[in-house]
């Protein structure tokens, strides 16, 4: 393991509720920064892999399935032709991020990606075959992607963004 490197093992505490607030604030944080700048700031992903081969963010807007609050997501992105790919990793944790169930409840809504105007998409849950072919592709993007799903027991959503 490279000193930015995640581990190759699952973190004890991983699943805490420390952890869950961590990745809750950091989110805020780097969604104001995006907003704040258009992008400028908060729109590469330098942490793990990400440190030596940064990957690019894009805000997700998303409605709260029993709120039906709005809220934000910063997420990281592949390109696949005119679709935006998204992965519900959440860090290798044992349960799908909110924003996930959230998408299956209300899959139209928009992203932001950095210094563009919002971007209208409808969102959905890749096929076994779309996964196979996107999830190589993703492992390259962001290679830690491997070891979340190594240290979680749930398969990985793999998401598609459309344009609408």
């Amino acid at each position: 393991m490279g000193r930015f490197s995640m581990p190759d093992e699952r973190p004890d505490g991983l699943d805490s509720p420390a952890t869950a607030k961590l990745i809750k604030y950091g989110s805020k944080a780097q969604v104001l920064a995006f907003r704040l700048t258009n992008g400028w700031l908060g729109s590469k992903w330098r942490v793990g892999s990400g440190f030596r081969k940064p990957v690019s963010i894009l805000l997700l807007e998303h409605v709260g399935r029993k709120s039906g609050k709005q809220f934000t997501a910063p997420l990281l992105y592949l390109e696949n032709g005119p679709d935006l790919v998204i992965v519900a990793s959440q860090g290798g944790l044992p349960k799908n991020p909110q924003w996930y169930a959230n998408l299956l409840a209300h899959p139209e809504t928009q992203v932001r990606l950095p210094r563009q105007k919002a971007r209208p998409v409808r969102a959905r849950v890749a096929s076994a075959e779309e996964r196979a072919e996107l999830w190589p592709r993703l492992l390259d993007l962001y290679a830690d992607f491997a070891k979340y799903d190594e240290w979680t027991e749930r398969e990985i959503p793999v998401v598609v963004l459309e344009p609408r």
